[in-house]
């Protein structure tokens, strides 16, 4: 697999280089760099070789997704379906496909990679298409059906060798005696949907003339486009895709990117548009001077931006790929197509009449850049692979009316066709009295009812476009009326009995009902209960004899330890708002905060920097001031504090680039453990861990989440919460059963689990909850894997500061993981 990637990779490089060849090949000018030696190889394996060429920039990437996985299905199997009417002659049928693959070099084409510089397409003198013939005529219409359903998919799941030309097998089914079914399957290698209809006018030609070539005149062969394609100017070309994809920071994907995934026969739904909306599109695009093409792209990248979230994004388009210049072009069988990026940015205020004028001018300015591949375009971005979307607009020239006329006795009737991407969700649009679209998706990445709603939501984008393109981008809406309902009321039905309290007061019941229970280990310092109350009582009187009361900010600059836990108790307890002030912060940043919450005390326990001393009033050196914190009484200090008074201040990083400070009140904390304790359960005897900076607001929930509930609160050393093998041990040794992580410091985790797998399975953890970035559910499949028996609940959780630490939440059971591996 690796060999075929790498000679592919080539293809890109080598495609437009000429040097001389053995000129016994043919007397023509060679396409192709291959050595002499590889020349004779090519012969001996063809014997009646008649010519060497290299593949077009789609064939390349189609040829990769052939050979890289020989075991899945190749979705690049098409399938033709004619119904023929009348007395059918089969010598003639027969006759006039043979003189199609004499006139059209390009069905006489095999894909040869093995022990070449690189990948090769080899033209055979002759090649006879296998056929089969079934006779349905006994059976009942059900019957037939069923049979014809079954034969027809069969066909579709076997593979082509591409190696053996030629590409193509054909079936023909009769089912009555006037009536016949000619399945008509190829490799997307051969040719594209624009080739079909000629084909298929070329066919009914023949058979009339029985296989006679000379009623349709000389043809261009397939040799000529890649002549014209190894003459283009790549530089050139490379330089207009460069700037076309400047700045691009990310890559647009509905899926998530599993670049091993095998791939899978796709699902489909149809729908035909309503003749007033068809009919409003096409009077749209006349007005606007845009094509129908035009309109369905730019519904596709709102769409896009709507569920990725970006507003610049990028999808996948198919271009014609046959240029003017090539006498004949229109009537040539072949692979002239190219998938290429369409990037589209989506200002909001951007009206979408504007838009529609923004993508059409940019894919004219493309327009004679349009035969690189689309691997080495994607190389330009240096992000991979750029999307797994694709939108085609299917504009075949296709005349019904003249294939359906008498051709030697014969009638074109039904035509039916089959055919898909590897990319885990394609649009395709077909022109019409009505326009359809066609959603082809990846029925192990999506359901169906999503992709439904999907197309719901493509039609209301179109709807609005064609009826008020001055409309802006951002005030389109793409929700169902019952989507609206659900997103502003029933998610949002989230109404629970909270107590009217403050965390102070909670904490002190708590430990009226378990005074003796451990509540906080640092080390080898442990406190009780009663303790920490005790203790946090005792600093909050000297607190408010400095004047702390409700709506005070405090400062508290100390090291993780009991003495920190027991300084932001004694806080809330006297009424004011804590402001955490990590020591291992810049201590510019430390004093900026301490100014701008406009703290009149600062708590330490050491010497404060001297930015710290000279921006607080007063302060309060635990260490030096012990005795006299001592004196005070035990008992809980009397208070004004209410539910709504703010009980801490915590600083992000700001949207501005400057910190910025959130005040949060203690009804927000009271209600943040109120709702989520039905979720989890927690519970005195949970052993929480406090891994997080009191800086960050997750400590918010490791510290409240112990406290509140009668647990114990691990406090881990600073050292040991970069060293996951320490961190590991500390866990297994405390019996901690509820963790809060980072995605990050989790797979770090893990990875110290796999290390130490007989410490692991010690673990006696109940919960694992995620939070403060973005989780990738992909390494938690190994996580799953190496605990079965005893697999703590992951729960991926997600908020802002402003929100109060959590607002989301999502249960990760392992079938959840398997399914969404790498989507969040």
């Amino acid at each position: 697999r690796h060999q075929t990637v790498e000679a592919l990779a080539g293809v890109a490089r080598t495609v437009q280089k000429s040097v001389a060849a053995p000129p016994d090949i043919a007397a023509r000018a060679p396409l192709v760099d291959l050595s002499a030696a590889e020349i004779a190889g090519l012969k001996t394996l063809y014997p009646d070789l008649d010519d060497v060429l290299p593949l077009s920039p789609l064939q390349a990437g189609l040829l990769f997704h052939a050979l890289y996985d020989a075991q899945a299905a190749d979705v690049y199997t098409v399938q033709l379906e004619l119904g023929l009417e009348g007395v059918l002659d089969r010598a003639a049928l027969e006759a006039a496909v043979r003189a199609l693959m004499a006139r059209h070099a390009a069905l006489r084409a095999g894909f040869q990679h093995a022990h070449l510089t690189h990948p090769v397409q080899v033209i055979v003198r002759q090649a006879e298409p296998p056929w089969r013939h079934i006779d349905l005529c006994g059976l009942s219409a059900a019957e037939q059906d069923a049979q014809l359903a079954g034969i027809l998919a069969r066909d579709r799941a076997a593979r082509f060798d591409v190696a053996r030309p030629p590409l193509l097998r054909l079936m023909l089914i009769r089912t009555a005696a006037d009536r016949h079914r000619l399945v008509l399957t190829n490799h997307h290698l051969l040719m594209d949907g624009w080739s079909m209809p000629v084909l298929v006018g070329e066919l009914l030609t023949l058979y009339a003339q029985h296989g006679d070539a000379a009623a349709l005149g000389p043809v261009t062969p397939y040799r000529d486009y890649l002549v014209w394609l190894a003459a283009q100017d790549r530089d050139g070309a490379l330089a207009a895709w460069r700037e076309a994809l400047a700045g691009l920071e990310q890559p647009t994907r509905l899926a998530p990117h599993d670049p091993g995934r095998a791939a899978v026969a796709p699902a489909q739904i149809t729908l035909d548009l309503s003749e007033t909306l068809s009919t409003a599109l096409s009077t749209c695009g006349r007005r606007l001077g845009v094509t129908q093409s035009t309109i369905i792209q730019a519904a596709w990248a709102i769409l896009l931006g709507r569920l990725s979230g970006h507003d610049d994004v990028v999808f996948g388009v198919t271009v014609a790929g046959r240029p003017p210049e090539i006498a004949g072009i229109e009537t040539m069988v072949g692979l002239f197509i190219n998938t290429l990026p369409l990037r589209v940015r989506l200002a909001p205020a951007r009206s979408v009449q504007a838009l529609l004028h923004d993508i059409q001018d940019s894919q004219s300015r493309l327009i004679a850049h349009q035969h690189l591949g689309l691997a080495e375009i994607q190389g330009l971005a240096g992000l991979g692979e750029l999307f797994d979307t694709l939108v085609v607009f299917e504009n075949y020239p296709l005349d019904r009316g003249r294939l359906a006329t008498q051709s030697g006795g014969l009638r074109l009737g039904e035509i039916a066709g089959h055919d898909a991407a590897h990319y885990p969700v394609s649009l395709a649009a077909v022109p019409g009295d009505l326009l359809r679209l066609r959603l082809d998706y990846r029925p192990d990445l999506f359901d169906r009812t999503t992709i439904a709603a999907l197309a719901d939501r493509l039609v209301r984008l179109l709807e609005a476009a064609a009826s008020a393109p001055d409309r802006a981008i951002g005030a389109i809406d793409i929700l169902a009326p019952d989507e609206r309902d659900t997103i502003l009321r029933a998610w949002n039905d989230t109404a629970h009995a909270v107590p009217h309290a403050t965390v102070p007061e909670l904490f002190g019941a708590q430990a009226a009902r378990t005074p003796d229970a451990v509540a906080v280990v640092c080390g080898d310092t442990t406190l009780t209960y009663a303790e920490l109350d005790a203790g946090a009582n005792r600093l909050a009187h000297h607190l408010i004899e400095l004047g702390v009361g409700p709506e005070a900010v405090v400062g508290l600059c100390v090291e993780r330890s009991v003495d920190m836990l027991v300084g932001l108790l004694a806080i809330l307890k006297a009424g004011g708002a804590y402001l955490p002030l990590d020591p291992a912060y810049p201590a510019d940043r430390l004093a900026f905060m301490l100014a701008d919450a406009g703290a009149r005390v600062l708590v330490a326990n050491a010497t404060p920097l001297p930015q710290l001393a000279n921006a607080a009033a007063r302060i309060v050196r635990l260490d030096a001031e012990h005795t006299a914190i001592a004196a005070q009484p035990s008992s809980p200090p009397p208070t004004r504090l209410l539910p709504d008074n703010t009980a801490y201040v915590i600083y992000t990083s700001g949207s501005s680039g400057h910190p910025k400070g959130v005040a949060v009140s203690h009804q927000n904390c009271v209600r943040l453990f109120a709702t989520t304790q039905r979720q989890f359960g927690f519970g005195a005897d949970d052993v929480w861990t406090l891994f997080h900076s009191f800086a960050f607001d997750f400590s918010v929930w490791e510290m409240w989440g112990a406290l509140l509930h009668g647990g114990r609160l691990i406090i881990v050393p600073h050292a040991i919460s970069r060293s996951p093998a320490e961190f590991l041990d500390l866990l297994v040794r405390e019996g901690v059963t509820v963790l809060n992580q980072t995605p990050s410091a989790f797979y770090q985790l893990m990875q110290a689990d796999r290390d130490n797998s007989d410490l692991g399975g010690s673990l006696a953890l109940r919960h694992v909850i995620f939070g403060g970035e973005k989780l990738d559910f992909a390494p938690l499949e190994d996580w799953y894997g190496r605990h079965p028996e005893h697999t703590p609940a992951l729960v991926n959780m997600y908020g802002i500061t402003e929100t109060t630490v959590h607002v989301s939440y999502l249960a990760l059971d392992r079938a959840t993981v398997t399914a969404n591996s790498g989507s969040l």
